[in-house]
């Protein structure tokens, strides 16, 4: 027979297990509101729980709107899908960019062509930043209209002068950037800005956001990529909804010293504007055979 010192015991262990799965449900949740944002937000796409799964994407109104009728989920999902840009044309070689219609900040410097080679197989993109390069191999066999984006807005000097907004933690390892509009500076609501158009999301099969990773933004809804993306200095367990279009080879030490600084204030999940600024002073390209 149990004794009340036993009794008492076991309260305690079945409270303290009680606190840890809260505890547990709540990071994960924070994980998935994490994620980052491309263009306006799905409520404002800074700042809160709610809001900060819009961080890794854009302009959700669209998408709660449709949820809200009387069209089922599947229904609505591909609808929405139909209706979004589509995926690479293998046998053409080309990629459907559209006009991004959410009405967020735009930089427009036009149009990324939409011929796009899948070879070479890798380009280097580098990051020239005030606290040094970040060189990111990117998979253009498998992400080419990612790829061939990113190398159109280098080209125009879309992400000259532009700051990295956005900061995890080790609960939630990356650091956002790619907003040509964000201040960083803890007060603004940053994650609004793109290009003014959006593309499909790509090589999603078995995408995994380890440490080293560089994945593109977007909102909940599909076909959202913009200009926005997340250099991951950890492991962040997401679902396989970001284009992960490269692999960070240097400059890892960089995020480590950035995500040591920490964060200038607290967006209510965990991230914020990070107190060591980093800039991106340049963007080049080399192919690689």
């Amino acid at each position: 027979m149990a004794t009340g010192k036993d009794r008492q015991k076991q309260l305690a262990r079945e409270h303290y297990e009680r606190q840890m799965q809260r505890r547990k449900e709540r990071e994960q949740k924070a994980k998935r509101a994490a994620i980052i944002g491309s263009t306006a937000g799905v409520v404002v796409v800074v700042g809160g729980i709610v809001t900060a799964v819009a961080m890794l994407g854009g302009n959700d109104t669209g998408t709660e709107a449709a949820s809200s009728s009387s069209s089922s989920p599947a229904a609505t999902a591909q609808a929405t899908a139909a209706a979004g840009p589509k995926p690479y044309d293998a046998t053409t070689g080309t990629c459907d960019y559209v006009a991004d219609t959410s009405g967020g900040q735009v930089k427009d410097v036009g149009m990324p062509p939409a011929k796009a080679d899948t070879k070479p197989a890798e380009k280097t993109m580098t990051f020239k930043t005030n606290l040094g390069d970040i060189v990111v191999e990117l998979n253009n066999a498998k992400a080419p209209c990612t790829t061939n984006s990113l190398e159109f807005l280098a080209k125009k000097n879309y992400y000259d002068g532009s700051k990295c907004h956005r900061l995890g933690s080790d609960n939630f390892p990356m650091l956002q950037c790619g907003d040509p509009t964000a201040k960083a500076d803890g007060k603004s609501q940053d994650g609004s800005g793109g290009p003014g158009y959006v593309m499909a999301e790509e090589n999603l099969q078995g995408a995994q956001y380890k440490r080293g990773v560089m994945a593109m933004a977007k909102t909940s809804a599909p076909g959202s990529t913009g200009s926005q993306f997340f250099l991951v200095y950890g492991d962040i367990g997401l679902t396989p909804d970001y284009t992960p279009v490269g692999t960070i080879t240097k400059g890892l030490d960089i995020l480590d010293k950035v995500n040591k600084a920490g964060i200038i204030t607290d967006m209510g999940d965990g991230t914020g504007a990070p107190k060591q600024t980093v800039e991106i002073k340049d963007v080049t390209f080399a192919g690689k055979s």
